[in-house]
């Protein structure tokens, strides 16, 4: 995403545990705590370049200057500029699917649970614009590089759990409309927070209004919040 600062990339970027590490077949052989310090720093900077120029324009050159290490360490770790990329892609969808396992519906009513659910999605968008501008710098390559990927599809095949129990629960007390397709909503409600994040730069100036503010995503998160119960409704 153009104009992303190294510093808010940086200190948005997505904090990954151990289990939320993708374990492609590319996974590195256990290292030693140095080797795997230079290996998280080569991460670090190039989620930084890569979010702000794209793959074709980010340079290994500057990812390593930006680590700390040498071109020579970089291919050790990756082999390739392409393949960091992918690793650099697979870990931001970990981090995020991590943090969406993580919220908790169970217990509360069908329609709360479910306004949880979409402003958890908005929430993060907004929280981490290198997510979005990954995804973005992915599309324009058609998917050619996450086609590769074993773990990403698995993280989201099936669609997410939550989402399926919200939906029955709601159904079965009659809150929610029957037969609602959980995939298509599911990409309803990441869509009514992506384009609001990938465009706000656009759309602040074309409203004359700032986007980026918390007031501004609070009301946009009503918004989608009324949309999408609105759509369930029996």
């Amino acid at each position: 995403m153009a104009g992303v600062t190294a510093r808010r990339v940086a200190s948005r970027a997505p904090a990954l545990s151990p289990s939320a590490a993708p374990s492609a077949g590319r996974a590195a052989k256990p290292v030693s705590a140095r080797a795997a310090a230079t290996r998280q720093r080569i991460l670090d900077a190039a989620l930084v370049e890569f979010a702000e120029k794209g793959l074709a324009g980010s340079r290994v050159d500057e990812i390593a200057a930006r680590a700390g290490a040498n071109k020579r360490m970089l291919y050790a770790h990756f082999g390739s500029k392409e393949e960091l990329w992918l690793t650099v892609l697979e870990r931001a969808y970990a981090a995020k699917r991590e943090e969406e396992r993580a919220v908790v519906v169970e217990g509360l009513a069908p329609a709360e649970a479910m306004a949880r659910l979409v402003a958890f999605n908005l929430r993060y968008t907004a929280r981490h614009p290198e997510f979005v501008a990954l995804l973005n710098q992915e599309n324009l390559h058609r998917a050619a590089y996450l086609r590769r990927s074993e773990d990403v599809p698995a993280l989201y095949s099936p669609i997410p759990e939550a989402l399926r129990g919200v939906l029955a629960r709601g159904e079965a007390a009659g809150v929610f409309r029957a037969g609602v397709d959980p995939m298509q909503l599911y990409i309803s409600m990441l869509a009514l927070g992506h384009f609001y994040v990938a465009n706000r730069h656009t759309l602040s100036t074309i409203f004359g209004a700032a986007l980026d503010t918390e007031a501004a995503i609070g009301e946009r998160e009503r918004h989608i919040i009324e949309v999408v119960l609105g759509y369930l409704r029996p």
